[in-house]
C-alpha cells in the first residue's frame, strides 16, 4: 500500500512542523521579560570570551536572587567585564552592575503601556505559530489532493485525511491559544 506510505510519511512531517512551532513559541516566551527575573532573557546573549562568542551559562552560573534580581557569577573574573558588555550589548532593558566578582540584573516591574505591548507581542508570537501550522496544513493538504488526482486513494479516504488533519490542526491551535493566554495572564500580573 503505497499510498498510505505517502499519507503517512506526509502526516509524520505535518506533525513535526506543528511540535516544531510550538517548541520555538515556547522559547520565543521565555525570552519575553514580565518583570520576574528570568535566566532565559540571557539565553540568546553571547560573550566575547578570549575571542570566542559563548553564552553567558557556558561561563558563569546565573541565579535568581529574588523575584526581581539575576545574579550571574562568571568562573574567569577576567570574563566579567566582557559580560556586563555582552549584556548591555544586547539592549535587554536591564542595565547590569557588577562589584568586579559577581554581576547583579535588577527586573522593574513593567509599565502598563509596557505590558501592553508585551500582550501584542505574545498575540503576534502566537499568530504567526498558526500561519506555520495552516501553512503545514495547506502543504499536507496537497499531498492528499494528489493521491487523490493521481487515483491512488478514493474520494472517502480523502476525506477522512483531510478530517484527521483538520482536527490536528485545531488540536494545535487550541494548545497555542492556551500558552499564549498563559502568558498574557503572567505579563499582566503586576
Amino acid at each position: 500500500m503505497e499510498n498510505e506510505e505517502i499519507y503517512d510519511e506526509a502526516y509524520l512531517e505535518y506533525e513535526m512542523a506543528l511540535d516544531k512551532a510550538k517548541e520555538y513559541l515556547k522559547s520565543e516566551f521565555l525570552q519575553i521579560r514580565a518583570g520576574r527575573a528570568n535566566p532565559h532573557i540571557l539565553d540568546k546573549v553571547l560573550v566575547n570570551y578570549y575571542g570566542t562568542p559563548t553564552p553567558i551559562n557556558q561561563i558563569a552560573n546565573i541565579s535568581v536572587q529574588d523575584a526581581r534580581m539575576l545574579v550571574i557569577s562568571c568562573w574567569d573574573q577576567n570574563a566579567v567585564k566582557e559580560t556586563v558588555k555582552a549584556i548591555i550589548a544586547a539592549d535587554l532593558g536591564i542595565n547590569p552592575s557588577d562589584d568586579g566578582r559577581v554581576i547583579r540584573m535588577v527586573f522593574q516591574a513593567p509599565t502598563e503601556e509596557r505590558r501592553r505591548e508585551l500582550v501584542k507581542n505574545v498575540r503576534k508570537l502566537c499568530e504567526d505559530a498558526k500561519v506555520t501550522g495552516r501553512n503545514a496544513r495547506r502543504d499536507i493538504m496537497e499531498v492528499v489532493k494528489k493521491l487523490k488526482k493521481d487515483s491512488m486513494i478514493s474520494e472517502d479516504d480523502q476525506k477522512v485525511y483531510e478530517q484527521e488533519i483538520q482536527k490536528t490542526l485545531d488540536k494545535f491551535t487550541a494548545e497555542v491559544d492556551a500558552l499564549g493566554n498563559d502568558k498574557e495572564k503572567e505579563v499582566m500580573t503586576i
